[in-house]
C-alpha cells in the first residue's frame, strides 16, 4: 500500500457521498481542516489525494462531474442557517477562516452552481466584496494570464475576432500574391551575370521563356509548323511582359533535321516572378496552337517553376484533403471527446488565416515563396494539434481529477503546460530563424510564412484557448466517448511503461541507441542538388518542351550557359569556352548595350549532373577575373552551393540556441545538453533513411516515384530546422513534466516515471496525428512534397517512439540526480523558472 493510499480513500469516500447527496463533485471540495491552522492558503502541496501530487500511488478514476444529479427537494433548513450564521461568524473569528466556514456552509445550500460561469466558481464573500475565483492561491506571470483570460472571455474573444477578421480579409488575395520563384542565391555571380543580361540582351536572361515548336512531318519551318511559329511569336507580342521575341534561327534554335525549333522571348520584366506569373498565362495558350502533327511547348527556368509550383500545390490540396479526415478521426480517440478535438482545428484555423493575412501584407514589401504558405499550414496544424492537446489534459486533470474550479484550473494549467508550451513555441521560433542566414529569398520567405503561423498559433494558445477552455468548463467533454476518463493525468500505462525503463535501463537503451546510429550512418553519403527536371510530372509543358530540346539538340541544351565579358575580353572567353571539354557548342558573341558581350554555350551534359558543376567550377577559373558565367542551371549550381556552405553555421546555430532556450526552461546544463543530442540523433537517422530512399532509390517503386540520384539541396537546412523545432517540441513536454515532479519530490525516479506518465500519452497522441498528416504528403505525385512528407514522417515516428518514449527517460534514469544538478553560479545567471505549482 502507497503512503498516501488512505487519503485517496477518504476522498474517493467524500466525493460518493457527495453525489448520493445529490451533490455535483465538484462541490464536495477539499477544505483545509479546521485543524490545519487558520486561514491556511490552499495549496496543491497540501492536497495528499491528488494523483499527480503522488504519482507513485495507483490512478484512481475521478467521478464524472456530469454523472450526479441535483436534489429532488432542496434542504430548507439550510436555507435558513445559511443567511443567519454568516453575520456572526464574521463578527466572531478571523476574516479568512470566516471565509473559508462561509464556503464550506454555502457548499450545501441548494442554490445550483454554474459550472459553466468562471464567475460563479465561488459563492460571494459575507462582507459583500468580490470571490477570490482562485482561493488564494498565488500564480506565476502565466498563471495571472491564464485566470485573467478565464474571466475575461468576451475582451478576449472580441480581441481574437477582430485579428482574424482584420487578416482574414487579405486571405484570400495570397495565393495570387505569393512568388514561384526566388530560389537563387543573392549576390552570386549567377545572378549579376542575369540582372546584366536582362538589362543589356533584350531580357534574355535565364528568366526568358523559349517556346518549342516539334513537327512530325516535314520542316517545322513549313505548313502547320511554320503557322504555329508565327500564331506564337504575335501571342508573345501582345503580353507586355515579354521584351524581344527572337524567331527561330538556322545553326542556333532550328534544330539539324529541320523539325525542332525554338522561339525565344525575352524577359520584359527584371523580377523572376513576374516571369513566373506570366509563364502561368501563357504556356496553355500556347500549348492549343499545336495539332495537325506539330506540338507546342514552352519551357525554361520560367515555365519549370511555374509547373513545379502548380503540380506541388495540386499535391498539397489533395494531400491534405486526405489528412484532415485522418486528423480529425485521431484527435478524437486522443481527446476522447468530439468537443475537445475541435480545440486544435479552432487554433490551426487562426493561426493559418492570421498568417495568410499577414503573408499577403508581406508580398506589398517584398517577394513571398509560395511555398510559405504550404509550410504555413503544415505548422499550424502540427502545433495547435501539440498545443491544445497538453493544455486540455492538464486543464481535465485539474477541473476533474482535483475538482478545481475552472479560473483555478485554467490558472494552474497555464502555470505548468502553459508554460513548458511557450518555450516550445519560443524553441520553433529560434530553429526556424536561423534559416533567415541563407540569402535566398524563397528559403528565407518560407522561414517566414511558418514563424508567422508559430506566432499566432502560440499567441492564441496562451490566450484565446484558456478563456474557451474556461466557459466550456464541464463541457469541454461534450460528446465524449464511453470509456473516456476526463480526469486522468497520469497514465498507468506510461507509468509501468517508465517503471520497466528504470529497472532495464542498459538494455532498453542499448537497442534504442543501436537503431538510431544504424539509420543515421548512410547520412555520411548523403548527396544533395537542386531539382531537376524529373521533379515535374511528364505531360506538363516544361518536360515536354525540355525532352524535346535535349532530342534536338543534346542533352545539355536546356541548361545553356551565358557567359558575360567586357569587350576586350571576348575573344579570350571564346576561346576559353572552345577549349573546355564540358561545352558542346559556342554562340556567336553578342554585343550589349553597356560595352558587354555575351558569349552563350551549349554543354555537354545534363544541367543536373555532377559533370555540368565541375564545367562551371573549371570555366571560373580559367576564365578572367571581370568574367561572370551566369545561365539557369548555374543560379541553380550557385544556390546549391549556398545552401552547402550555410547548412553547417543554420546547424550550429539551431543547437546553440536550442541548448540555451533548454537551459534557461530547465536550469540544467547535463539534461538540456542530452535532450539537444539526442534531438540530433533523430534528425541524422531521418536524413539516413532520406538517403537510402531519394538517393539510393530503394522503394521507389512502391512510393511511386523517380529518383534523381539525390536528395535536393535545400533539404538538409530547411527540413533539419524543421526536425529539430517538431523534436524539441517534444523534448519540451517531457523535460517540463519531468521537472516538475523533481521540483516537488528531489527524487530522480519519480522525476523520471512521473514525467513520462503525465507527459507520454499526449506526445504519442500528438505523435501519432503528425506521422499521418506528414506521411498523406508521401501519396503526392511531385517529388519535393513526397520528400517532405515522409522525411518529416520517418523524423517525428523515430523522436517519438525511439528519443522520448525511450532514449531521453534512459538517460534521464542513468543520470540520476546529475541530471538536474546546476552549479550555483549559473542560477544565479539564468531566471528562475519553475514547473511545479
Amino acid at each position: 500500500m502507497t503512503e498516501d493510499s488512505t487519503p485517496r480513500r477518504r476522498a474517493r469516500a467524500a466525493s460518493a457521498s457527495a453525489a448520493a447527496d445529490g451533490t455535483r463533485p465538484s462541490q464536495a471540495r477539499r477544505r483545509p481542516a479546521a485543524d490545519d491552522g487558520p486561514a491556511a492558503p490552499r495549496s496543491r502541496r497540501t492536497r495528499t489525494n491528488t494523483a499527480q501530487d503522488t504519482p507513485a500511488a495507483a490512478p484512481r478514476t475521478p467521478a464524472r462531474r456530469s454523472a450526479p444529479a441535483r436534489p429532488a427537494d432542496p434542504q430548507p433548513l439550510a436555507d435558513a442557517l445559511v443567511p443567519a450564521l454568516v453575520p456572526a461568524l464574521t463578527a466572531a473569528l478571523a476574516p479568512r477562516v470566516a471565509d473559508e466556514v462561509a464556503a464550506r456552509l454555502q457548499d450545501t445550500a441548494p442554490a445550483r452552481r454554474d459550472a459553466d460561469s468562471p464567475d460563479a466558481a465561488k459563492p460571494a464573500r459575507a462582507d459583500g466584496t468580490a470571490p477570490d475565483p482562485l482561493n488564494g492561491r498565488r500564480f506565476g506571470p502565466l498563471g495571472r494570464l491564464g485566470a485573467w483570460t478565464a474571466t475575461h472571455f468576451r475582451p478576449v474573444l472580441v480581441a481574437w475576432l477582430l485579428v482574424v477578421v482584420a487578416l482574414g480579409a487579405f486571405a484570400p488575395k495570397v495565393e495570387h500574391a505569393l512568388a514561384g520563384a526566388g530560389w537563387e542565391a543573392k549576390g552570386s555571380d549567377s545572378v549579376q551575370a542575369r540582372e546584366i543580361v536582362q538589362a543589356q540582351f533584350g531580357g534574355m536572361s535565364s528568366s526568358a521563356l523559349q517556346v518549342v515548336v516539334a513537327s512530325e512531318d516535314g520542316p517545322v519551318t513549313e505548313g502547320a509548323g511554320k503557322k504555329a511559329i508565327d500564331e506564337a511569336i504575335a501571342l508573345l507580342k501582345e503580353d507586355e511582359r515579354v521584351a524581344d521575341v527572337v524567331p527561330p534561327q538556322p545553326g542556333m534554335s532550328i534544330s539539324q533535321d529541320g523539325k525542332v525549333a525554338v522561339v525565344q522571348a525575352g524577359a520584359g520584366d527584371p523580377n523572376t516572378n513576374e516571369m513566373v506569373r506570366a509563364a502561368d498565362d501563357l504556356k496553355d495558350p500556347l500549348r492549343e496552337l499545336g495539332g495537325e502533327g506539330v506540338t507546342v511547348a514552352m519551357t525554361g527556368s520560367s515555365v519549370l517553376w511555374s509547373d513545379f509550383n502548380a503540380a506541388n500545390r495540386d499535391a498539397m490540396i489533395k494531400s491534405e484533403l486526405i489528412s484532415w479526415p485522418v486528423t480529425l478521426g485521431i484527435l478524437v480517440l486522443a481527446f476522447g471527446s468530439l468537443v475537445a478535438a475541435g480545440l486544435p482545428l479552432m487554433l490551426t484555423i487562426i493561426g493559418l488565416v492570421a498568417a495568410a493575412g499577414s503573408l499577403y501584407i508581406g508580398t506589398l514589401f517584398g517577394d513571398i515563396s509560395i511555398w510559405a504558405m504550404n509550410f504555413a499550414l503544415m505548422f499550424a496544424l502540427a502545433l495547435g494539434i501539440d498545443y491544445a492537446l497538453f493544455l486540455v489534459v492538464r486543464f481535465r486533470a485539474a477541473h476533474f481529477g482535483q475538482s478545481e474550479n475552472v479560473v483555478e484550473a485554467v490558472a494552474e494549467t497555464m502555470e505548468t503546460a502553459g508554460k513548458a508550451v511557450l518555450f516550445s513555441g519560443l524553441t520553433v521560433l529560434i530553429s526556424l530563424s536561423a534559416v533567415m542566414l541563407v540569402p535566398s529569398p524563397a528559403v528565407q520567405s518560407m522561414a517566414l510564412g511558418i514563424m508567422l503561423a508559430v506566432v499566432f498559433v502560440l499567441a492564441a494558445t496562451l490566450t484565446l484557448l484558456p478563456a474557451v477552455l474556461a466557459r466550456l468548463g464541464d463541457r469541454v467533454d461534450a460528446v465524449s466517448l464511453p470509456w473516456v476518463h476526463a480526469g486522468e493525468h497520469r497514465s498507468p500505462k506510461f507509468a509501468a511503461w517508465a517503471e520497466r525503463l528504470w529497472k532495464r535501463p542498459l538494455a532498453y537503451g542499448a537497442v534504442a541507441l543501436i537503431v538510431l546510429i544504424a539509420l543515421a550512418l548512410p547520412v555520411f553519403g548523403l548527396r544533395t542538388g537542386m531539382p531537376s527536371i524529373k521533379v515535374v510530372p511528364e505531360d506538363e509543358s516544361s518536360r515536354v518542351g525540355y525532352a524535346l530540346v535535349t532530342e534536338a539538340f543534346g542533352p545539355g541544351a536546356p541548361g545553356m550557359l551565358q557567359v558575360v565579358a567586357p569587350e576586350a575580353d571576348a575573344e579570350r572567353t571564346a576561346a576559353v569556352l572552345d577549349a573546355d571539354a564540358g561545352i558542346a557548342q559556342v554562340m556567336p558573341a553578342m554585343k550589349g548595350d553597356g560595352g558587354m558581350v555575351l558569349v552563350q554555350a551549349v554543354p555537354t551534359t545534363d544541367p543536373s549532373s555532377q559533370q555540368m558543376g565541375d564545367t562551371i567550377d573549371r570555366l571560373r577559373a580559367e576564365l578572367p577575373g571581370d568574367v561572370l558565367v551566369g545561365g539557369a542551371a548555374v543560379e541553380n549550381y550557385d544556390l546549391e552551393n549556398l545552401l552547402g556552405d550555410k547548412a553547417p553555421l543554420v546547424i550550429g546555430v539551431v543547437l546553440a540556441l536550442g541548448f540555451l532556450l533548454l537551459l534557461v526552461a530547465l536550469q540544467a546544463p547535463l539534461i538540456s545538453a542530452l535532450g539537444v543530442l539526442t534531438n540530433l540523433l533523430a534528425t541524422a537517422a531521418a536524413f539516413g533513411v532520406a538517403r537510402l530512399i531519394f538517393d539510393e532509390g530503394i522503394g521507389s517503386g512502391l512510393l511511386g516515384f523517380e529518383s534523381q540520384g539525390f536528395l535536393d539541396a535545400w533539404a538538409p537546412v530547411f527540413f533539419f530546422a524543421m526536425i529539430f523545432a517538431i523534436g524539441m517540441d517534444y523534448t519540451v513536454f517531457l523535460l517540463a513534466s519531468a521537472k516538475e515532479h523533481w521540483e516537488k519530490s528531489g527524487d530522480a525516479k519519480e522525476a523520471m516515471v512521473g514525467g513520462l506518465a503525465h507527459s507520454g500519452r499526449t506526445i504519442f497522441a500528438a505523435a501519432g496525428v503528425m506521422v499521418a498528416v506528414f506521411f498523406t504528403f508521401s501519396l503526392s505525385e511531385p517529388l519535393p512534397p513526397k520528400e517532405m512528407g515522409i522525411i518529416l514522417g520517418v523524423a517525428v515516428l523515430l523522436d517519438a517512439l525511439l528519443i522520448r518514449l525511450l532514449l531521453l527517460p534512459v538517460l534521464l534514469r542513468l543520470t540520476g540526480k546529475a541530471a538536474w544538478a546546476s552549479p550555483a553560479w549559473l542560477r544565479k545567471v539564468l531566471p528562475n523558472v519553475t514547473f511545479s505549482h
